[in-house]
């Protein structure tokens, strides 16, 4: 089995980082995303909000010495959120579980949540293999996809 392995993301991975999340399927499957995924200069000015938040805690996914996506958690009207984003082409491969379950080991507050499009169904499996049930479900509009779309929410007692 490959190593995943988690690391702080470094301002030479933002390349890599932007290709990743402008993929159309990724975008589509993702749903909830920036409303133009190929705007450099939004998600450049995004991710230095980002980066120097101390809220925020952002990783770098590493597989086998490549990013192959981001994992972090934030905090969104008082309650601490975890997100993730896999490549597509390494999408299927236990990627998410993995980081997800290190990630974890690094934050200490519970309940945490997350959130995932009703419809992604590998996500939400993800979420589900780490402890997180969920607890409700919200529609509203998804940039990824120009409509409105149903979320589940889920946490992590």
């Amino acid at each position: 089995m490959s190593q995943v392995a988690l690391r702080p993301v470094e301002v030479g991975d933002l390349d890599a980082i932007f290709e990743q999340m402008r993929d159309p399927e990724s975008v589509r499957m993702a749903a909830f995303t920036p409303e133009d995924p190929n705007d450099r200069s939004a998600f450049d000015a995004h991710m230095a909000k980002v980066m120097s938040s101390s809220e925020n805690r952002l990783r770098a996914i590493i597989r086998d010495s490549r990013l192959v996506g981001t994992i972090a958690s934030y905090v969104s009207e008082g309650a601490t959120e975890v997100t993730y984003w896999i490549d597509r082409t390494c999408w299927g491969q236990g990627i998410a579980t993995r980081a997800l379950r290190l990630l974890l080991e690094e934050i200490s507050v519970r309940p945490i949540r997350a959130r995932a499009a009703s419809d992604n169904a590998g996500s939400l499996r993800v979420l589900q293999k780490a402890g997180f049930h969920p607890i409700g479900t919200e529609v509203s509009f998804a940039p990824g996809r120009a409509a409105e779309i149903e979320e589940t929410i889920l946490e992590l007692p």
